[in-house]
């Protein structure tokens, strides 16, 4: 199996400063100074209350689940700003999930949540964007009274007092210390609004470095699944022929032996092991049939995904329930796992899960991912296992730069989803 390399990395470029731009930072800054006053509020209060009941009641746990996934909702808004604000191609925030069964693999779960960087980095960028967005609060409001100020001698006052400092001044000063605050606050507002587009990119961006190292770690993850995968399916079709056809084909040599032994002194039995023969010679044919389908399946090629699911769920032996909305074709790669994923879920719900019923779904969502999703009413329990059909699924998928998420609580039921870039 060959796979494309990926196009070389380079870390985005900050945009160029426009008036527009400038604004929205200004105002979103604003708003930051608002929502993340409050959300920091939270964040201590969650902690504080989290650590103090943790020791006495133990209750303080359900409190600091509660701090991580605000703090997770913190660094979301702030990659959103920053995203629509900047357009750097940020790849979405997303939360941890399980990948262990049980509590522990929960507990795990709100662990590496805890500890994730780019969440944290979207943390850091919020209380920035707070500070600078109480800075902006303040300057407006300094613009707003120097304006004042600078208007205050058409009113025709002979003293007009200051806010600052509690002074009295002439018309003329009046209107001076006005435009010098407005002058002055307009440049700092300025200032503030490259600053944070500076600030965020430094923050949430990484470096092109850091994504040359994060895409050779996931060229070798991928191709560790790729090599993986074909040790698996190797294993598979050995196993399938060593223990179906193999031994069909064995029983047909043995049987047409007899035949031929058979054929002078009493012809009808030979005719009888000849028809034999002919029977298991058919059968050997449909395994192989079988076989061949299940290391490519030509109708994917032909007919597309939806075809070809159609024809896998008429052959299940377990009722399913199809739901495919594609729209338009992806890469052979994306569909063929995407189709084996699922093919190798009905042969396990089929032999494995005692299940009366499976339910297939398989969208082609906005983003670009083909995504699936197979669920059946079985009995649970499933788990990977080194040379499995779950291995094989999970090796597959993520050969094709995919995801991997199994649900399968002991009691049932399973679902397996699975995403795949179409474009992979």
């Amino acid at each position: 199996m060959t796979s494309t390399p990926a196009p070389a990395a380079t870390a985005p470029t900050a945009p160029r400063p426009s008036a527009r731009r400038l604004l929205g930072a200004l105002a979103q800054l604003a708003a930051m100074a608002v929502a993340g006053t409050v959300l920091f509020t939270m964040l201590s209060v969650l902690l504080s209350i989290g650590l103090s009941l943790l020791l006495v009641i133990g209750i303080g746990i359900l409190f600091l689940i509660a701090f991580v996934y605000v703090l997770y909702a913190t660094a979301w808004l702030e990659y959103s700003r920053a995203e629509g604000l900047y357009g750097y191609g940020l790849p979405a925030l997303r939360t941890r999930r399980m990948t262990r069964p049980g509590f522990s693999g929960w507990l795990r779960m709100v662990w590496q949540q805890f500890t994730d960087g780019p969440m944290w980095r979207g943390v850091a960028g919020a209380a920035l964007a707070t500070l600078l967005g109480s800075m902006v609060i303040v300057l407006a409001s300094t613009i707003a009274t120097g304006v004042g100020l600078l208007v205050s001698p058409l009113f025709g006052a002979e003293v007009i007092p200051s806010p600052w400092f509690g002074l009295m001044l002439e018309p003329g000063w009046a209107a001076l210390v006005g435009g010098i605050a407005v002058l002055v606050s307009a440049a700092l507002l300025f200032g503030i609004a490259v600053l944070d587009g500076v600030l965020t990119r430094a923050i949430l961006v990484p470096s092109r470095e850091a994504v040359l190292a994060q895409q050779a770690a996931t060229s070798d993850v991928q191709r560790a699944g790729a090599v993986r995968a074909s040790e698996v399916e190797r294993t598979r079709i050995e196993r399938d022929l060593h223990d179906g056809v193999q031994p069909r084909l064995v029983s047909v040599g043995m049987t047409l032996g007899l035949a031929q032994q058979k054929i002078d002194s009493d012809p009808d039995a030979a005719r009888d092991l000849i028809a034999e023969a002919h029977t298991s010679t058919k059968a050997a044919i449909t395994e192989l049939r079988q076989l061949a389908r299940g290391i490519h399946a030509s109708v994917l090629d032909d007919r597309g995904l939806d075809a070809a699911l159609s024809a896998l769920a008429a052959r299940s032996h377990v009722p399913v329930h199809l739901d495919v909305r594609v729209e338009g074709r992806c890469t052979r790669e994306a569909e063929a796992a995407v189709y084996f994923a699922i093919a190798e879920s009905l042969t396990n719900a089929a032999k494995h899960s005692r299940a009366a019923e499976c339910r297939v779904i398989v969208r082609r969502r906005d983003d670009g991912t083909l995504w699936a999703r197979v669920e059946d009413n079985g009995t649970g329990g499933a788990r990977v296992i080194p040379g499995g059909g779950l291995d094989g699924i999970h090796n597959r998928i993520i050969a094709a730069r995919g995801t991997v998420r199994l649900d399968s609580p002991v009691g049932g039921p399973t679902s397996l989803e699975v995403s795949v870039p179409c474009a992979s």
